[in-house]
């Protein structure tokens, strides 16, 4: 496999072992749900939730049937988004994995419905709630359906924002349009991965509509990190380590104001 930055050849196998970066320069290629959760969450302690929720066709949009059959032959997943309930270092927490391989991790009405219903969940049973975001936008399949999500989404945040549960967001690439106008930018801390695209258009598409050419590395996580828009920037190897802290910061916070902490 060639590295799609530095072009330097390398097996799959040193791919997969180092979490999907190029050992050579550091590239951060896309990376499943499946390979995320596995290296994010103790061993063994991922429990799936919401799996059941299977996505309809609410506009009647002729082939969409057959794109979402398409797309859950390409990813092995039911949908853009796995949901459910792991431990990092033995702190329980609940965990959302959107993949771009589903429909460019579009949201339609299930995605929204699962992120919505996890975040509920960590606010009534006060635990913190870690979301990796990775989309196109809001599914057109869906129409009307797909844009109601972003409301729906921002609402449950609001709700874990009132009760004091910390909602921690990882900014994968890319990371556009009504995942990006929603949840993706109201959390707590809101991370991104090395060289991840993030923003609302494009850069071909604001290129196009103001008719001039953009500077070096525009919306990359590095210049959205130095214009405020992303707290910091976590690589891979070091995400676990990370959320243990933002975890543990949380916890010893409640415990000084004498709040009830759902983090451990």
């Amino acid at each position: 496999m060639d590295c799609p930055h530095c072009k330097v050849s390398h097996d799959d196998e040193v791919f997969i072992d180092n979490l999907m970066v190029c050992p050579h320069c550091g590239c951060h290629l896309r990376i499943d749900a499946a390979q995320r959760i596995e290296y994010l969450s103790d061993e063994n302690s991922f429990e799936e939730l919401y799996a059941n929720l299977k996505t309809g066709n609410p506009i009647e949009m002729e082939g969409y049937e057959e794109k979402l059959s398409a797309a859950e032959a390409k990813s092995s997943m039911n949908e853009a988004v796995v949901t459910g309930s792991c431990s990092i270092k033995g702190r329980k927490v609940l965990l959302a994995v959107m993949s771009f391989n589903f429909m460019g991790g579009s949201m339609g009405s299930v995605v929204g419905e699962k992120i919505t219903r996890l975040m509920l969940k960590g606010a009534a049973e006060r635990l913190p709630v870690i979301i990796y975001a990775t989309s196109g936008g809001a599914r057109m399949q869906e129409g009307l359906f797909s844009l109601m999500q972003m409301a729906k989404t921002s609402s449950a945040a609001a709700e874990l924002d009132e009760k004091g549960i910390p909602l921690f967001i990882l900014l994968c690439d890319p990371t556009t349009g009504g995942v990006t106008a929603s949840f993706a930018m109201l959390g707590d801390v809101i991370a991104a991965e090395p060289g991840a695209l993030i923003g609302f258009a494009g850069p071909r598409v604001i290129e196009g509509t103001i008719r001039q050419q953009l500077p070096e590395g525009f919306q990359r996580a590095e210049f959205q990190l130095k214009k405020g828009f992303v707290d910091c920037i976590v690589p891979r190897s070091e995400q676990r380590r990370f959320w243990l802290r933002m975890i543990d910061a949380h916890s010893a916070n409640c415990s000084k104001n004498g709040k009830a902490g759902g983090a451990v």
